[in-house]
């Protein structure tokens, strides 16, 4: 059995909470009388169906990437799905952790994995880089890829990276040039989008994320960029595997999983 403490130092230690958005809410968020950790649950969400499965699993930390506490929560019931899953996991002992924008923001975290996905690169920064930190360290990615690709590469790419069958493209009305330059942000990239270039001015070819406005998507387009859009948790989920092999190798002997009730609440149909 491993303590707490120190699961909570090996989390800590691969996606640092200072590294986290100035708005977020990251880290131990659920802290029930301290135990020791034998299983450690991975999940994006925390919905009522993980937190059967959680509790089903016998794991004694739940670590959700969205942060379940985030803001203007004012009581605990069983009156919201929130407040049952909270209360039940407080009850069996379960501490809750989540590392949000700070493991995006991290080395070898969400960002760079999903970056990966559309392919070789000849160079990669953060598009905004924290301050302070290593180079490289920072939310969403500018990618300029090894070799130019025609969007039909990528779009097949980016669904074999992320297990998906169907995207959401948006192209300028003039198709048919090569890509070179890829900005990515998973969730929801609006926010770092709206600083970045024109095409024209050496901005970015496309743009991926989960999920970004109407309007956004309508004047990056007129802008000669086309748009990637794959919903929100689609462009995070993919990441827990790489994730939960990391937190093994810090944590030798604590059993890992990822929650298989976990999904993105939207569906093709």
């Amino acid at each position: 059995m491993t303590s707490r403490a120190q699961c909570i130092e090996a989390l800590q230690s691969l996606s640092p909470t200072r590294l986290a958005e100035s708005w977020d809410n990251v880290g131990l968020l659920v802290e029930p009388r301290s135990t020791d950790v034998s299983h450690i649950a991975l999940t994006i969400d925390l919905t009522e169906a993980v937190c059967d499965e959680v509790l089903e699993l016998g794991a004694e930390l739940v670590v959700a990437y969205h942060p379940p506490i985030f803001s203007g929560l004012k009581r605990l019931t069983q009156a919201s799905p929130l407040g049952r899953s909270l209360l039940r996991l407080v009850e069996a002992g379960v501490a809750v952790w989540s590392p949000h924008t700070a493991l995006d923001a991290a080395m070898g975290g969400m960002n760079d994995w999903l970056a990966s996905g559309v392919g070789p690169h000849k160079s990669m920064r953060p598009i905004s880089q924290i301050d302070g930190e290593a180079v490289g360290v920072g939310l969403g990615r500018l990618v300029e890829l090894r070799e130019a690709l025609p969007i039909e590469a990528l779009v097949s790419q980016l669904k074999a990276h992320l297990g998906l069958s169907h995207l959401r493209l948006a192209t300028p009305n003039k198709v048919g040039g090569l890509i070179e330059r890829v900005a990515l942000c998973p969730g929801a990239g609006g926010s770092l989008f709206s600083t970045m270039s024109d095409p024209a001015d050496g901005g970015p070819q496309l743009f991926v994320t989960g999920e970004w406005g109407h309007h956004h998507v309508l004047a990056a387009v007129g802008s000669g960029a086309s748009v990637i859009l794959t919903d929100h948790t689609n462009t995070e989920r993919g990441y827990l595997p790489s994730y939960a092999a990391t937190i093994r190798e810090a944590l030798v002997g604590v059993k890992v999983s990822i929650s298989t009730a976990d999904h993105d609440p939207l569906r093709v149909c």
